[in-house]
């Protein structure tokens, strides 16, 4: 009997210690370094994310600035537009009346007039006004020109070229506000 007690106590014994091993222990450890890895990466994905999310969005904030810049420029640049388009009409009446004045004995009338006329026009020239100088015998161009009419052409050399101006054209820095319209020898 004692050694069947010392036999069962050792089965016991056994039992208990095949209950309490450390493999269980070194398992929870690997579980836990599974779990830790995923999180590891996903922590990392997180961050590469954010940081991308971060440059498209600088990226897109830089350009809205450099965009409202240059719109602003823009703007300034022609912010009397419609103002001078409107004067366009009594520039074109100010330059009928030279010719008829011109015409007529009253000098002094000329005079003032022509002053009046010069002093329009350099305010308007520093304000960016610009005429668009265009001649008779120039060649005919539809990207510059406005063709108001179009006649036989005298000799074979006159075809394509502007025979008259009938208003002459504008532009404001850059920006054409009105092309000069213009009589084509076809």
């Amino acid at each position: 009997m004692i050694t069947e007690d010392i036999k069962n106590d050792d089965l016991e014994l056994e039992q208990e210690a095949t209950d309490n091993t450390p493999s269980e222990e070194v398992e929870e450890p690997t579980s836990v370094e599974e779990t830790e890895e995923p999180v590891k990466e996903t922590s990392e994905d997180l961050l590469a994310k954010e940081k991308d999310k971060f440059l498209r969005l600088f990226a897109e904030f830089e350009n809205y600035k450099k965009r409202t810049a240059k719109e602003r420029a823009e703007l300034f640049k022609t912010a009397g537009q419609d103002i001078l388009s409107a004067l366009l009409p009594i520039i074109d009446d100010f330059d009928r009346a030279l010719v008829e004045l011109a015409k007529s004995a009253d000098e002094h009338t000329l005079k003032g007039v022509e002053l009046i006329y010069n002093k329009l026009i350099n305010t308007l020239k520093s304000k960016g006004l610009e005429k668009i100088e265009v001649a008779p015998n120039d060649t005919f161009d539809s990207e510059h020109h406005d063709a108001v009419t179009q006649i036989p052409a005298p000799t074979p050399e006159d075809k394509g070229k502007i025979v008259d101006v009938v208003q002459t054209g504008y532009k404001l820095g850059d920006k054409v506000i009105r092309f000069p319209k213009v009589v084509v020898a076809q």
